[in-house]
């Protein structure tokens, strides 16, 4: 073999591959599918990564499941997904939190390099609210507040270096005014001190704070999303409320799966969940919690991971941010 060039043996050892990499797609499912879900059971990811597991049992006829693997921001149930065999019966629940962690964690994995995107499942806003005893009517108005008197205005969050912790300094950073963080241990304990009056003000899920928002118990300022929430019509966007044109936060999930997946099954899962997204039953279902089924190609779920890292980077870094 030492007469062989190098070109000729990677060609030699990629014709033996072709034959398994057909027959793995010709098969495919061969067997159940499991989905990743780095995040503890009974949380908005993981109801996502069940709708998504029916909507794939439905499709592609073999059951599908969902394992729970939390722990260090969900670095640690990635990692595991992303070193399994690529054949498609390992896939991997992502969120936003996937995009700032590379800012946050010394990771073993590239976030771009050793993933395949295969969609995007769903689209939804986060919702900036405020306890009542703040006499402030919207958020151009609560940051005037925050400017006059730098670190007076608190905010939590579900961690430090948590998505909501970095989407608030994103708001706060493109408005220049500074802000007291107060984080909390996941996304019910900063509520419960939000409706206690512990805090000011806190960005979540609309499933989180919408049901006290109704109650009037709490007061909704804006939505993150560059358009209203089909909703919830009567709450402005920040850049409507804020004044802040370019703040844009879409709250995501989507799957991807290891790097090196075949085209023929990325085609078959991305071809399956785009069409169940888009099942009148599943929209009718999602839509009034203020959470939109997405869809769409590999690419452009791709293109959206790729731009957000660098967008959550620099915002960890101007504010000197450490993971818990």
């Amino acid at each position: 073999m030492a007469h062989l060039s190098r070109r000729q043996l990677n060609a030699g050892l990629a014709s033996l591959a072709l034959p398994w990499a057909a027959q793995a797609q010709d098969k495919f499912p061969a067997k159940p599918i499991k989905i990743v879900c780095p995040f503890a059971p009974g949380g908005g990811s993981d109801f996502i990564a069940r709708v998504a597991a029916n909507v794939l049992n439905e499709r592609l006829g073999q059951p599908v499941y969902v394992e729970n693997r939390p722990g260090a921001g969900g670095t640690l149930g990635t990692e595991y997904a992303l070193r399994t065999p690529p054949d498609g019966h390992t896939l991997l629940l992502v969120a936003g939190s996937y995009t700032v962690n590379p800012a946050l964690y010394p990771l073993r994995f590239d976030p771009v390099a050793d993933m395949t995107p295969v969609v995007q499942l769903s689209r939804g806003a986060y919702v900036a609210c405020i306890h009542p005893r703040l006499s402030v009517a919207n958020l151009r108005e609560l940051l005037a507040y925050a400017r006059k008197d730098p670190g007076r205005l608190t905010f939590a969050s579900a961690g430090n270096g948590s998505h909501l912790h970095i989407v608030t300094e994103y708001l706060f950073g493109m408005a220049h005014v500074k802000a007291t963080h107060v984080p909390y241990k996941g996304t019910g304990p900063a509520v419960t001190d939000l409706l206690a009056g512990n805090v000011d003000m806190l960005v979540a899920g609309t499933e989180a704070l919408m049901p006290h928002v109704k109650a009037g118990k709490l007061k909704a300022l804006a939505v993150t999303t560059a358009q209203r929430l089909p909703a919830y019509p009567d709450i402005p966007s920040v850049a409507e409320s804020g004044g802040l044109p370019d703040y844009d936060v879409v709250a995501w999930h989507g799957l991807i799966a290891p790097r090196g997946l075949p085209p023929g099954i990325l085609q078959a899962l991305n071809g399956a969940l785009d069409a169940g997204l888009k099942a009148p039953g599943l929209v009718a279902q999602l839509e009034p919690t203020g959470v939109s089924p997405a869809g769409g190609s590999p690419e452009q779920f791709g293109a959206l991971i790729k731009a957000e890292i660098p967008r959550y980077r620099k915002v960890v870094q101007d504010n000197n941010i450490r993971a818990q």
